[in-house]
């Protein structure tokens, strides 16, 4: 599995794996650092061009991670795929922030066990209550980089 840079086409498979439609996952596309974990079947270059159909190439997405740094910490704004590709793909932000001294948050929807358990697992800590989110309440985590 590797990490790389998400491109425009990864988002239709972003949107399988996330609750957010697809047009606005293209927008944080552009808008934000986004990087994907893919499966072996893409090529080395990370250009997808496998000769496999797009379907094909987009199953083999298994996670994503959007992040945006402001001037006091990173946000994680999105991400999705199973705890194991969150957890490896949480070390983007985390290494950022490492480099720029700075913290990381992230904000949860109360009752999103595999996502809180996936940031629990690289050492975010519980911060508090969070901002409601489509109605929903959330809970904050942070990390502080060593």
């Amino acid at each position: 599995m590797t990490v790389r840079d998400a491109v425009e086409r990864d988002a239709p498979a972003m949107a399988a794996l996330s609750d957010a439609p697809e047009p606005v996952l293209r927008d944080v596309i552009h808008e934000r650092s986004v990087r994907v974990l893919v499966g072996d079947g893409e090529s080395a270059a990370g250009n997808g061009e496998t000769g496999a159909p797009p379907d094909e190439r987009e199953a083999d997405l298994h996670g994503f991670v959007s992040f945006d740094a402001r001037e006091d910490a990173v946000f994680v704004t999105q991400f999705g795929g199973d705890s194991d590709a969150c957890e490896r793909l949480l070390a983007e932000p985390i290494a950022f922030a490492r480099g720029a001294g700075l913290p990381v948050e992230v904000l949860l929807r109360e009752g999103d066990d595999a996502m809180r358990r996936a940031v629990e697992a690289v050492g975010f800590a519980p911060e508090g209550a969070g901002p409601r989110f489509r109605g929903e309440p959330t809970r904050r985590y942070r990390y502080e980089p060593a």
